[in-house]
């Protein structure tokens, strides 16, 4: 397999948690693969003043701590580590610039690099702009008079709202061209995620039956069994809908829906999600009470457990109506899915941790064996679990042994952890990797992360600005607030995910 060109990874925030919890251990496993360049450095930024020696000292423990990997070569982490080099930096002050770009130089003609640059920015999304007007005014984004490539890679959040994210994308813009700014969401480089492209496209069964004609619901789901922790100030800024729905779960939406891309490249494929969120069918502000439903979860039990209200948690606002929890219904007004309900949930302190799509077939039209059993048998399930525990299953069907036609659901299914001798990448290691070979298709543009925010702003107008919108208190460990499940069509009997006796019972309440 090719290996990127020879080039400089600038991490600035190279002192924060995604960087040691994500992006070292994305890189080292990327290096063990041989899938990093031949030559290459990575400089580590922040205001912190240490030396190469004790950053490449923190490399190796973030390695051991955090990387998945269970055994691990001490050999090759040493020499990994020796890649490593430091430059402390205020990344406000522009002045300072002109060292890093000294740094730079030096770095580049020790690997060979041609000055191919890569910035990663990790640090708070108010510093991004900053951090590209400085590069710019330092002229370290220009790629002309034979010099390498500049890529920027760009964190979520993207904005708070279609305003923020437009001005943002303008500062980025005046000194980055769009194809320089690569606007990271983790959930596409997730190897499911990808799979949903693979097994519509490259299986002639699966396609002719992906639309309005054929599947009744797709439901997306993404929950989380923890709280916000010490996310307290960050998420009450934010929520539920800015902090999954806008990015991750639309993203996962467009991939689902899109058409088939004319050929797989970078703008094909892009082009088409685009289309997806541009039909998007509006939620209009009177609209939100029928196809909206957010909550917060609030003090319970949880196994005996006491488990704190989001209001109780730090750095939260003792009155804050920050959704914890948000459920949708959605529409996508096209020929493919005219009239399909899309529904989605996120929501945080839920029974378990889980990331899946359910796309559910339509029931056969005369139900033959209903008399010999359970009436509701004959809805086929095809789920796509994205994590934990990756795979694919489809459910169908099938007569029981013995006389008569008794008919019960079973299972086909697939999981990435049957395959024991391939490496399954984790999303930080496939976007880098991509980044490196200047490959967008799993990136954000910018017209998808405007269309989507334009979907999202007048639910969170409502949400937000109106006093008499309701925000739905639940019970930490249980599955939301009741007015979800009859949003989805679902009694609490026949509710998906069970609670299990989880969680202290409890009826939700209007906050």
């Amino acid at each position: 397999m090719a290996r990127p060109d020879n080039c400089v990874v600038v991490i600035f925030g190279a002192s924060g948690d995604l960087t040691k919890r994500k992006l070292v251990p994305a890189l080292f496993a990327l290096y063990l693969q041989n899938e990093l360049p031949e030559q290459f450095a990575v400089l580590g930024t922040s205001r912190t003043p240490i030396s190469d020696i004790d950053f490449q000292k923190r490399t190796v423990e973030d390695v051991k701590t955090f990387s998945s990997i269970k055994s691990i070569d001490r050999k090759k982490l040493s020499e990994f580590s020796k890649n490593f080099h430091y430059q402390s930096l205020d990344a406000t002050n522009a002045n300072e610039y002109e060292f890093l770009k000294k740094r730079l130089s030096d770095l580049s003609i020790k690997t060979k690099s041609k000055e191919n640059y890569l910035y990663y920015l990790s640090t708070s999304p108010t510093l991004f702009p900053t951090i590209a007007e400085n590069l710019g005014k330092k002229g370290l984004q220009k790629e002309k008079n034979g010099t390498g490539w500049k890529r920027i890679i760009v964190e979520k959040p993207f904005g708070r709202d279609l305003k923020t994210a437009r001005g943002l994308n303008a500062r980025l813009q005046k000194y980055f061209h769009e194809d320089q700014i690569y606007r990271i969401d983790h959930y596409l480089g997730k190897e499911t995620v990808q799979n949903i492209i693979a097994f519509r496209f490259a299986n002639g069964i699966i396609e002719p039956l992906w639309n309005r004609n054929f599947i009744s619901r797709v439901e997306v789901t993404a929950a989380e069994s923890i709280g916000v922790e010490e996310r307290g100030g960050y998420y009450d800024h934010y929520g539920a809908l800015r902090d999954m729905v806008q990015n991750h779960l639309l993203q996962v939406v467009g991939t689902i829906a899109m058409e088939p891309p004319p050929i797989f490249d970078a703008t094909a494929v892009r082009n088409e999600t685009v289309k997806v969120f541009q039909s998007l069918k509006p939620i209009k502000p009177d609209e939100v009470r029928k196809y909206v439903v957010a909550g917060q979860y609030v003090a319970s039990k949880i196994r005996g457990e006491s488990v704190p209200g989001y209001r109780d948690e730090k750095d939260v606002a003792e009155d804050s109506r920050t959704p914890t929890f948000v459920a949708l219904k959605i529409f996508i007004d096209n020929w493919r899915w005219g009239d399909v309900p899309f529904y989605i949930r996120t929501g945080k302190r839920l029974p378990t941790r889980v990331t899946e799509v359910v796309i559910y077939f339509k029931k056969t039209p005369h139900h033959l064996f209903a008399a010999n059993g359970d009436p509701n048998i004959g809805c086929n399930q095809l789920i796509i679990r994205i994590q934990p525990d990756e795979g694919t299953v489809l459910k169908f069907g099938i007569k029981t042994p013995g006389s008569g036609f008794n008919i019960e659901d079973v299972s086909m299914d697939f999981h990435y952890s049957q395959l024991t001798n391939t490496h399954i990448p984790e999303a930080y290691e496939r976007l880098i990797l991509d980044c490196m070979f200047g490959d967008a298709t799993l990136y954000a543009r910018i017209d998808a992360v405007e269309a989507c925010w334009r979907f999202v702003d007048p639910i969170l107008s409502v949400l937000e600005k109106h006093s008499r919108a309701k925000i739905y208190g639940y019970p930490a460990g249980t599955w939301g607030p009741m007015e979800s499940h009859k949003l989805f069509d679902s009694p609490k009997d026949d509710w998906r995910y069970p609670c299990n006796n989880l969680a202290t019972e409890g009826e939700s309440c209007e906050l």
